[in-house]
Parts: structure tokens; sequence; C-alpha cells
């Protein structure tokens, strides 16, 4: 399987999350090089997925930008597979209540 048909099929499966916004970043000259292949909202969270063929490995480049996204405190992962996406949403799953306020636990005090 070609890493466009996996990212096709990537985009397919997280067009039927609830609470997940996604898009498709575009390589080339109007793109920014080591961006994660799609960049991901997930119930609040920020989520970067560089996917790769089976035997694919990622450039310097998008080694360096994974580590500064986890740095940042956001999520980023090179992919194979709709099944490593599916695995890694649900371990991220959070309590969020879908409007834009954290739970108790987590908010500032006086919030």
């Amino acid at each position: 399987m070609l890493e466009k048909d996996i990212t096709a099929a990537i985009q397919r499966y997280l067009k039927t999350v609830p609470e997940c916004f996604y898009f498709k970043e575009h390589g080339g000259q109007y793109g920014t090089a080591g961006l994660p292949d799609i960049i991901v909202c997930y119930r609040g969270r920020f989520v970067a997925f560089e996917v790769k063929t089976p035997s694919g490995k990622p450039s310097k480049l998008q080694e360096i930008t994974i580590q500064r996204i986890k740095a940042a405190k956001g999520e980023a992962f090179i992919v194979r597979s709709v099944e490593e996406v599916k695995k890694i949403l649900e371990s991220l799953e959070v309590p969020y209540d879908g409007k834009g306020t954290l739970p108790a636990v987590l908010a500032a005090p006086g919030d």
C-alpha cells in the first residue's frame, strides 16, 4: 500500500470520529516543510500524524518537527495504518464537555 493510500484511509476514518476536526497538509512550495501529513484537533487536543508505509522512515526535518510539537505539549506520531490511529485516539481520550471548558480537575483556580 502506498503512503497516499494509507493517508486516504486515515482521512476516511477521521471523518467518522465524533468531536474530531482534521486537515491534510499538502506539501509542495506553499506547504510547511516537515509538517506532519494530517493535523487533528480531537476533543480539544492537538494531534499530528506523519504517515509512512511499513518500510518508510521520517526525514530528519520531520523528526525535528515531531519533537517540537511534543515539546509544546502537543501529540505527534508516526503512523502506518488506520488501526494505529484508532489506538492512539482511544489512548488520548480525556474528559471534555465539548463546550470549550475544562473539567474541574484541569481548570485553573477561579475558572
